[in-house]
């Protein structure tokens, strides 16, 4: 019998469980639950992940984590519980499915347009990193992480994920066309992993227009794949789509751990009222019981859901408001008193064939470093000086160009990424916190860290330096952006 952490989640989140699991007990589901100690209330306790160490070991030791709603206290400085366990166990994908339900009307359902699509979202990287400086009284600096590796990583389980179900079209949403750099390697390795997969149609769209066409033509998506921030706001709007987070599922897969969660809030308001829905959850664990192999039961269990639907049974957050509307407890025993039946208006849930079972990963014994091979030559040309100074471009240049040493120039000064110097628009309006691009200009067109460091020393002595970035060119590529207008 497969063992697996069950952390019921605060709010709503115990109620809902709780009616979650005994469809599963109903439907004669093989698993064995050992319940952990995560949520607000253990970061109350003094427990700043959120968790107990006893429930690290525990989900560390399952490699299954089946979680409730959860919430993090407000103003106190804790990060978030459901994003610090994605990325300390490196569930770098998301899998989130939004599919038309019967029962469940929306401004789609009505039109007779049928929605099914998965957004597959980067887990771990992007602004969701966290790290974030003032840089000045007035300026708050985040940084944003796009690597390869983890490019690669979330990019071949959508395209994994779209030929096991036999979709036929993967398309990368992004905002290369702004972010040239960053979203420009995630672009840039979504069409190399797609090369491993020729039968299925790979395209790129801006995430702006896919925004757009995703609420006028989603019948057009089957599954999309995007980074963090932006899969995070797509698959909400995607929820939209279908009636709302209350039937949004949501998986978070790594090569080790996975979290199945809900991703609606605790609800306090309603919370120990016995009124929420389950069925968010309960698609969630119908994700798990895939994953882990009992394919059988979750047909099972999604027909009788759907069979449920039809008859005009719900909660009291959606459905026909001429038939009352069921509790918790209620909606969850019409489902095991459907068990065995299959929808008569939508295609029944199929178990599928019989894959490989799941078998508890063998945990690596240190952290994996990922990285690719390096195949070009690496040059260091200068550096990015951001400057904390309420002093002008024309003030701040005088006083570089009187100090740099002579293998260097000063080639240009950008404030919130526009030129300001040495051309520049006397209508750009700035702030205090200049960009100083610094480059090397003698024959060799190439510097070191230790004249970098030394020129900066130079520098701070007259201007606070509160950042730099290396400048480095590899191979024909440039490592960095230019400025607008440059």
């Amino acid at each position: 019998m497969t063992k697996i952490s069950v952390a019921k989640g605060d709010g709503i989140g115990q109620e809902i469980m709780d009616a979650v699991l005994r469809i599963f007990d109903a439907a004669q589901v093989n698993l064995d639950y050992e319940f952990v100690e995560m949520g607000k209330e253990f970061f109350l306790q003094g427990y700043t992940s959120g968790m107990t160490p006893q429930a690290k070991e525990s989900i560390e030791s399952n490699c299954i984590l089946f979680k409730g709603p959860m919430e993090t206290p407000k103003g106190k400085g804790m990060k978030s519980i459901n994003v610090t366990a994605r990325k300390t166990w490196s569930t770098y994908a998301n899998r989130r499915h939004f599919q038309s339900l019967k029962g469940v009307d929306t401004v789609y359902s009505k039109a007779g347009i049928p929605i099914d699509i998965t957004i597959v979202r980067e887990n771990i990287e992007d602004t969701y990193g966290g790290i974030e400086h003032m840089n000045s009284n007035d300026v708050a600096v985040c940084r944003r992480f796009i690597t390869r590796k983890g490019s690669e990583q979330v990019h071949r389980f959508a395209f994994e994920l779209a030929r096991k179900e036999g979709f036929k079209k993967v398309a990368c949403g992004h905002k290369a066309n702004i972010m040239k750099l960053t979203d420009g390697l995630f672009l840039e390795t979504f069409y190399q992993v797609a090369k491993d997969y020729p039968e299925i149609e790979a395209s790129d769209i801006i995430v702006d227009d896919l925004c757009m066409k995703l609420v006028s033509m989603p019948e057009r998506f089957q599954v999309v794949v995007l980074p963090n921030l932006q899969g995070d706001i797509v698959s909400d709007l995607c929820a939209g789509l279908v009636g709302g987070l209350g039937f949004a599922p949501s998986s978070n897969i790594g090569d080790n751990i996975c979290i199945f969660e809900a991703v609606h809030g605790t609800a306090p308001d309603i919370a120990g009222k016995n009124i929420a829905n389950p069925t968010s959850l309960l698609l969630s664990g119908l994700m798990m019981l895939r994953h882990l192999g009992h394919g059988d039961k979750a047909a099972a269990i999604e027909n009788a859901l759907l069979y449920t639907l039809e008859q005009g049974i719900h909660t009291g957050d959606f459905g026909d408001k001429s038939i009352p509307s069921s509790n918790t407890t209620e909606f969850a025993d019409a489902i095991i008193k459907n068990l065995g039946k299959s929808p008569l208006e939508s295609e029944p849930r199929k178990a599928g064939t019989a894959g490989k079972a799941w078998a508890k990963p063998q945990l690596p014994t240190s952290r994996i470093m990922m990285a690719s091979p390096r195949t070009e030559k690496e040059v260091l040309i200068g550096s990015d000086l951001f400057i904390d100074s309420e002093k002008s471009a024309d003030e701040v240049a005088a006083i570089i160009e009187n100090r740099l040493p002579a293998k260097f120039k000063l080639q240009m000064i950008s404030n919130r990424g526009t030129q300001v110097w040495p051309t520049g628009s006397v209508l750009t309006e700035c702030v205090n916190h200049h960009r100083c691009r610094i480059v090397c200009h003698d024959e060799t067109g190439e510097t070191n860290t230790t004249e970098i460091w030394q020129m900066i020393q130079i520098i701070s002595n007259e201007l606070f330096v509160t950042s730099m970035e290396m400048l480095r060119n590899f191979g024909e590529k440039q490592g960095y952006s230019l400025a607008q207008g440059q």
